[in-house]
């Protein structure tokens, strides 16, 4: 019997026609593949000497302005789109319906809008002259802003209501609910995905060759398409090594992610009890729900709590 309801396990026939359904795409894919690859050979995408460019001093430091011009847009607008998110989110959970509505619908309106039109629209003047820089990081910024703004709603919300309920019972403002209990609650479950969309604000950069911004994929395009060798424009060679920059940058960022959840969880189990918690949670043996004697420091008597 199978072991899901969802799922039967499939009999000898349709075992057959599972594994010639593989076989068969299989072998279409690695057609495809081998057929794409003879028509760059053909074309000498291939040949050794198209990535001799990158031995010339003005294209490695080419590469390297467009690098850090896309790291600095990536910083600026991940820090800003983190900032912009938590303003989002309190105003998304605020008990004011007016501000509650306005954020509701900030947030449900640029999600809709595709951000190439964002970007564009703030580079052509919409909010006056911006650099192409600056248009890129706001349109980034509030992009994905509201993406990390529902992100943090979610995580609010998963957190138990019991422990809301417990702090206003001891008198705490809902200032102090947020800051100390719900947004450390929030980031830390939601971490992961917090960093998936930074990885996806990374990759939004590229978004900025529209605007004339020298980022990686602008300096890819203009490297692409005006150092031709031997008649050769060298696109093979380029897309290999923008597309390993971008997986290293994607990489890192992965990385950093799970060393942060190794050092949040790392710091969550390693709490210990206070000094002499252990005495006054001592129970008595059992059958017995009274605690254990335990002794007074300040006259040596035995009491019972």
């Amino acid at each position: 019997m199978s072991a899901s309801v969802l799922f039967d396990a499939p009999g000898p026939k349709a075992r057959v026609r599972n594994t010639l359904y593989s076989v068969i795409g299989s072998i279409a894919l690695l057609g495809l593949v081998a057929w794409v690859c003879y028509r760059l050979y053909d074309k000498g995408q291939f040949a050794g000497e198209l990535w001799d460019i990158f031995n010339y001093a003005g294209i490695r430091e080419n590469i390297l302005d467009a690098l850090l011009s896309t790291l600095k847009v990536f910083a600026l607008a991940g820090v800003f789109s983190l900032v912009f998110a938590v303003v989002l989110c309190v105003a998304r959970l605020s008990d004011h319906a007016p501000v509650r509505w306005v954020a509701i619908v900030f947030i449900d309106l640029f999600r809709s809008i595709p951000l190439l039109i964002t970007i564009f629209a703030l580079w052509v003047g919409i909010v006056g002259d911006m650099t192409p820089m600056w248009a890129l990081v706001l349109g980034l910024t509030i992009y994905n802003g509201c993406v990390q703004a529902e992100v943090l709603r979610a995580g609010v919300n998963a957190v138990p209501k019991g422990q809301v309920e417990a702090a206003y019972a001891l008198g705490l403002r809902k200032t102090q609910v947020t800051a100390s209990i719900l947004f450390p609650q929030a980031v830390r479950s939601m971490l992961p995905t917090i960093i998936s969309q930074l990885v996806v604000t990374l990759k939004d950069t590229s978004l900025g060759f529209m605007i004339l911004y020298p980022e990686l994929l602008y300096s890819a395009r203009l490297i692409a398409n005006n150092t031709p060798v031997g008649g050769v424009y060298p696109t093979v060679q380029t897309v290999t090594v923008f597309g390993a920059i971008y997986i290293a940058l994607c990489l890192a960022l992965a990385w950093l992610a799970k060393f942060i959840e190794r050092r949040s969880s790392r710091s969550k189990t390693a709490i210990t009890p206070a000094a002499g918690a252990k005495e006054l949670t001592e129970v008595a043996p059992s059958g017995s729900t009274d605690l254990a004697p335990v002794p007074n420091p300040g006259t040596g008597d035995v009491r019972k709590d």
